[in-house]
């Protein structure tokens, strides 16, 4: 501080020094009375900035402007430093905790989204098996139907010359790859012919020629 009128300094106050002394212990008081413990001993700057604002206005009327002030030192008693250290302690306890469980609420979160993936990857590729599965189907029996279409082509111009039926031919030639497959085993003996096939038969000239 400094003195900036003499006279007020002398005849204002009886001890200048030590009733700036005295001022400043109960401004000090009052300050951290209003304020938490961390706060205190975190905000050292804020403490010194009131500080200064209190004093200079009460120290105005002593002729003494003050132009700053320095707290050096905050040293509470040992059992507030224990009960701060165990609340430090706890707070660290704490944000571990919390941190631990974010962690495994991520993994969590990651693994079930890993296997959500998996299970929309395995879906996707039987989707598309069934696809390729249904598009070969396909391509078979339009394979099938443009051989068999060829056939009777072929068939047609084949007997366009003999004056025979193609469709009477190729029912003809279905009855006998029947005829075929009932005959093909040892103990048939017995064959059963519908009466109607002897008509398609006939066409071909007998079923003697035709087993032939």
């Amino acid at each position: 501080f400094q003195i900036v009128d003499p006279m007020r300094a002398m005849y204002e106050i009886q001890n200048l020094p030590d009733a700036i002394e005295k001022l400043t212990q109960t401004s000090l008081r009052n300050i951290i009375g209003e304020m938490d413990l961390d706060e205190t001993l975190t905000s050292r700057d804020t403490i010194n900035n009131k500080l200064r604002i209190i004093l200079d206005e009460a120290t105005n009327k002593w002729g003494v402007k003050v132009n700053r002030v320095e707290l050096q030192d905050i040293n509470p008693p040992r059992d507030i430093r224990d009960a701060m250290e165990k609340q430090m302690r706890a707070e660290r306890d704490k944000r571990a905790q919390i941190l631990n469980a974010e962690g495994q609420k991520e993994a969590t979160i990651r693994e079930s989204e890993g296997r959500m993936q998996q299970a929309i990857n395995h879906a996707e590729g039987e989707r598309q098996a069934q696809v390729l599965h249904a598009k070969a189907e396909a391509e078979a029996k339009l394979l099938t139907a443009e051989a068999e279409a060829q056939a009777i082509r072929k068939i047609a111009q084949a007997v366009e010359g003999s004056g025979a039926n193609p469709a009477q031919y190729l029912i003809a030639v279905r009855y006998l790859e029947t005829l075929k497959e009932m005959t093909s085993g040892q103990n048939n003996k017995t064959v059963y012919l519908p009466y109607e096939a002897s008509g398609v038969l006939s066409s071909l000239g007998g079923i003697k020629e035709l087993l032939k």
